[in-house]
């Protein structure tokens, strides 16, 4: 007969800029300190491993009481980008920057067309189209 297992709650306490973390289950209770959730969850982990076997273990994060509160906190963390001051850009020190933007990036060698295909490629110069007056008067 199979022996159900005792879930292992991991309760998160916010104290300033650091997290506090206390794991309980099996009898036992374990804290850890951690400056931030995410890192008070990975802490949260390797006192789990301290008090069970992982394989054996279902653990139940809380914050305030509430696993939603825990995940909702957790989330935010994870998928929130820090906030970086935006990137500057020095205006150039003198005109040839501007030629080099104009100019065509070089191609790498050996991906260059062959002349042929680079020649027919190039536009032709059309001979402006005589308009109907002009062309009347030369008749």
């Amino acid at each position: 007969m199979r022996r159900m297992t005792e879930p292992i709650t991991a309760s998160y306490v916010q104290e300033d800029d650091d997290w506090k973390v206390t794991v309980s289950g099996s009898g036992k209770e374990l804290t850890g300190r951690a400056p931030g959730i995410i890192a008070a969850r990975d802490r949260a982990d390797q006192l789990v491993e301290k008090l069970s076997p992982p394989e054996r273990s279902t653990v139940v994060h809380l914050l305030n009481g509430s696993a939603f509160d825990f995940t909702a906190a957790y989330m935010t963390a994870r998928l929130t980008l820090p906030e970086i001051e935006p990137l500057e850009v020095p205006p150039p020190a003198n005109g040839k920057a501007k030629e080099k933007i104009d100019a065509k990036p070089p191609v790498p060698q050996g991906k260059e067309l062959p002349k042929a295909v680079d020649e027919a490629k190039a536009p032709e110069k059309a001979e402006p189209a005589k308009t109907p007056a002009k062309a009347a008067q030369t008749s």
